[in-house]
């Protein structure tokens, strides 16, 4: 009985160890595969982390860029406006600019015309004021319609520089201006206020406004 006993251990050990070597090797792989698992996730944790950082780097760089070129957009913008807008000025200030011109072409253009004729119109009233006013009588009926016909020509032509925006200065006792006034002489003069015209020796003329021949006058000064 204890022979069996004996024979039967001797038999079961040795598969008993082989079993003991089998599962040690099984749990130093089942070991190893788990390392190798570990490390692995740990790879692949760093490279997703080692992509993040890149991905989020390089994402920076572009919305910096992306600013930059925001904000050379908007300067560039600004400045196209601001041309624009001087433009427009510019545009507008011309057109004023030769809209006046070309109202003061029609207004003024016939100046040098008018200034010629100013001194047919002085010949004619030194002529009327030539005439003895006490030989105008009927029975001098030439001078009578001689100085009629100078009278009526006269007229006749202060009407039409009237429509022509052409006005006579005589301006006797008004204040004395510069700018239609020329003073040839100052002299007191009893009874009128100083600075005052008393004598025009030459009207003047002004066409729309501006000054086309001054008077020629003598001014009042103080005694």
């Amino acid at each position: 009985m204890a022979a069996q006993c004996s024979g039967l251990v001797r038999r079961t050990l040795p598969a008993i160890a082989l079993s003991l070597r089998t599962s040690s090797r099984l749990l130093c792989t089942a070991t190893k595969q788990k390392n190798n698992g570990q490390n692995l996730e740990d790879d692949s944790s760093q490279n997703e982390q080692k992509t993040d950082s890149v991905s989020t780097e390089k994402t920076r760089t572009e919305e910096k860029v992306l600013t930059e070129e925001k904000v050379k957009l908007e300067e560039q913008l600004k400045e196209t406006s601001e041309k624009y807008k001087r433009a427009l000025a510019d545009t507008e200030n011309l057109r004023r600019r030769s809209q006046k011109l070309v109202e003061e072409a029609k207004l003024y253009g016939i100046q040098g015309f008018c200034k010629d004729l100013l001194e047919v119109a002085d010949i004619l009233e030194k002529a009327t004021a030539s005439v003895p006013k006490d030989e105008i009588k009927e029975e001098n009926p030439h001078l009578k319609n001689l100085y009629e016909g100078l009278v009526m020509t006269e007229v006749q032509i202060q009407k039409v520089f009237t429509k022509h925006g052409l006005l006579k200065l005589n301006p006797v006792g008004a204040k004395f201006d510069p700018y239609e006034h020329e003073a040839l002489f100052h002299t007191p003069v009893e009874g009128k206020e100083p600075g005052t015209i008393a004598l025009v020796t030459k009207v003047g003329y002004k066409l729309h406004g501006r000054t086309l021949r001054p008077a020629l006058v003598g001014v009042v000064k103080e005694p």
